[in-house]
């Protein structure tokens, strides 16, 4: 039986890292042709080039991740804000602005970038962070309308507390004090497995999704939307 996916060739971002694996892995598992890019996408000639040479993009899985460094707001420094910016919002306008030509042109695609829920509810110290990620969510909710009447459907998803290479890898998330602090701030007390963003990823990516577009969809086991 083909898979969900089958036919279709999926251009995954940071494929080595954050959610990047996981979902790489679950389209390839449901037929598509994925093309694992692993370039910093720091420059729009080479971002062009490198959607050139993957040919006919149906799904873009814009993954980007970097680790926060917390600090005291008056502590923040120019070049540490501004690095935020150039590894997560800047490199996630730079793919999406070289793959939406053609999927106009064919009048289908869908765009799904896998960002951050910490600016839905803010995270103390982190303000850079809060600020490039929510730049991230702003930049496709703008998108997902533009883009709607030509049949592309552009959405996030705004994770937290879910499992991954970069910010919650096992050796953190088995230890006592983060069940402790689990128990305080997740309604779920856990921490999600990876391959629920990818089975998140793969609707988002597949034919029974239309009417999606614009959207930044929490995925937090509740923290998001949970009063502080």
């Amino acid at each position: 039986m083909p898979g969900r996916l089958a036919g279709k060739r999926a251009l995954v971002t940071f494929a080595d890292s954050y959610m990047g694996p996981v979902i790489a892995d679950r389209f390839d598992a449901e037929g598509a042709d994925v093309v694992r890019d692993h370039s910093p996408l720091r420059d729009r000639a080479a971002v062009e080039a490198m959607v050139a040479a993957a040919g006919e993009i149906d799904i873009l899985v814009a993954n980007t991740a970097e680790p926060p460094h917390p600090t005291d707001v008056e502590s923040i420094e120019d070049e540490d804000w501004a690095a935020l910016f150039d590894k997560l919002t800047h490199p996630l306008m730079r793919v999406v602005r070289a793959v939406v030509p053609q999927m106009k042109e064919r009048q289908s695609g869908k765009i799904i970038a896998i960002t951050s829920a910490a600016p839905l509810r803010g995270i103390p110290k982190v303000s850079g962070y809060c600020a490039a990620r929510g730049a991230q969510n702003a930049f496709i909710r703008a998108v997902g309308l533009e883009l709607a009447k030509h049949n592309v459907q552009a959405n996030a998803i705004a994770q937290n507390y879910v499992a991954n290479n970069v910010y919650y890898p096992d050796e953190m998330i088995t230890t006592d004090r983060f069940a402790q602090h689990l128990d305080r701030l997740v309604p779920t007390k856990r921490v999600a497995p990876s391959e629920e963003t990818a089975e998140l990823a793969v609707y988002l990516a597949g034919a029974y999704s239309t009417h999606v577009v614009g959207q930044v969809i929490p995925f937090a086991g509740g923290w998001a939307t949970t009063p502080g």
